[in-house]
């Protein structure tokens, strides 16, 4: 390993890493928000008004995956946080990562495979085929999720996680762009054909994305060595409701769990709008998907190096958030009202300078300085099982958009039969759209004022602790 490029830390306990590593680790984010963006925007809308299945078992089958989703989460990450026989010569993380990554990748293309039946006599077939799909999808990126993320905070430490964040953020939203712009291209309104066509080419640009993710995401030697030290050091065997209740006793843990909840509700929701309003507000073809998901990709990728600079500059991550948090809710209005392309156009663009900030702030640093905190009072690294029990409050908000759409489309009259919807419909759409992404950032702002104390001095005494554990 070369001397700019290690991952031993130095005497103030940061690693160094070249920008050519962190882009490489940065494509497995690549692959997360690839394949989230096209799931969030299209798999719901696929079952409901392409396939015909009836929007409560629709529902019904969301839910039943999100509470999967929940549940395998910290499992995982409890399975996997263990040394085993290849951990030595392969990693801890590693083997793991590509296993999942890959798999999750072709599991997209069974999500718009269903059989060919009837929605309404064949209905429970369809049924199943949902909840067997979606579970075997989230299993497959739980995998690769809990694992990646965990060695986010273990392998970047210090002044460097800024630039890193930054990085990651920036090869995300290039996910997100083809992930939420690729596929309307190649989407025909009541052609299934169409659905499995896209998924067949994101199939094979997720597959490239691994193959320029393996030099990032290897465990360095010196990780493997100081991990499996440690784990003959000290030998404590915890059950999993153990680790998952001792987890959830830190205070600033819990706020980021309801936090990310909250967040995550707020991109489901909008990521599954927008062909609602495309279709219904606008009453345009899908390709004006792919316009707005532009403004949107271009406020985010050109905020994001910039808020990983500020970020860098300021040193404080807690006002870091709010800042970007008051930005979200202010941005968010135009979309609420907006019934034009132009006014949700400006709105999308604008909210996403906002979200360039969630995206790094959130993600790349407010987060690992809570798993920072986390390894200093419980003495060792268990970062699967932190990423697992924050996914398992994260995909929870899969339930809460399904139940949102639900309600909301049975209360306003939503027809999935007729191109021409109801005023009062509308109005309905425009609510999953903005309004409850909105009200979620509210609560999120609020925890954090009232709350949250990791303030500069707090992550300083943090960052002093864990190079004196030595993790």
């Amino acid at each position: 390993m070369s001397e700019n490029d290690q991952g031993i830390c130095d005497e103030f306990g940061d690693t160094h890493h070249s920008s050519m590593t962190m882009a490489s680790f940065s494509f497995q984010n690549f692959i997360n928000e690839f394949l989230n963006v096209a799931f969030g925007m299209f798999v719901f809308f696929f079952y409901e008004v392409e396939i015909g299945l009836n929007v409560i078992l629709t529902s019904i089958g969301f839910v039943i995956y999100a509470l999967w989703n929940a549940v395998n989460d910290p499992l995982i990450g409890y399975l996997t946080d263990r040394p085993f026989k290849f951990t030595k010569k392969w990693g801890r993380r590693f083997p793991w990562i590509m296993v999942g990554s890959i798999g999750w990748v072709f599991s997209y293309i069974l999500l718009f495979s269903p059989p060919n039946v009837d929605p309404e006599s064949g209905a429970w077939v369809l049924f199943f085929w949902l909840v067997f799909t979606t579970c075997l999808h989230d299993t497959l990126s739980s995998v690769q999720s809990t694992n990646y993320l965990s060695l986010f905070p273990d392998k970047f430490r210090g002044q460097e996680r800024a630039k890193a964040s930054g990085l990651m953020a920036i090869i995300g939203f290039i996910g997100i762009a083809l992930g939420s712009i690729g596929p309307p291209l190649f989407i025909e309104y009541g052609n299934i054909q169409s659905y499995m066509t896209q998924a067949g080419i994101l199939a094979v640009i997720g597959i490239l994305a691994v193959l320029l993710s393996v030099k990032g995401v290897r465990d360095e030697p010196e990780m493997v060595e100081r991990y499996l030290k440690k784990c003959e050091e000290v030998e404590i065997k915890e059950s999993f409701f153990s680790s998952f209740k001792m987890a959830t006793k830190q205070k600033n843990f819990r706020i980021v769990l309801v936090s990310y909840f909250l967040m995550q509700t707020t991109t489901a929701c909008l990521l599954s709008s927008i062909i609602y309003v495309v279709r219904y507000i606008l009453e345009a073809d899908p390709e004006v998907t792919t316009y707005l998901m532009i403004g949107f990709l271009l406020g985010a990728l050109l905020s994001s190096p910039v808020w990983s600079k500020i970020a860098e500059k300021v040193q404080n991550n807690y006002k870091m958030m709010i800042i970007s948090g008051v930005l979200e809710v202010i941005f968010l209005i135009p979309m609420l009202i907006g019934t034009t392309f132009i006014v949700i156009l400006i709105g999308g663009t604008l909210f996403g300078i906002s979200f360039g900030g969630y995206a790094v702030i959130f993600r790349g640093l407010v987060f690992p300085d809570v798993i920072d905190e986390t390894v200093v009072v419980r003495g060792k690294r268990q970062e699967g099982v932190y990423i697992g029990i924050r996914d398992f409050f994260g995909r929870l908000s899969f339930v809460s958009q399904a139940l949102i759409f639900a309600a909301i489309h049975l209360v306003t009259g939503f027809d999935r039969t007729t191109e021409k919807q109801t005023q009062l419909a509308k109005i309905g759409i425009s609510i999953h759209f903005a309004l409850v992404p909105m009200i979620c950032t509210l609560i999120v702002i609020f925890l954090f004022i009232a709350y949250y104390d990791l303030k500069p001095e707090k992550v300083k005494e943090v960052r002093e602790g864990i190079y004196k554990l030595k993790l």
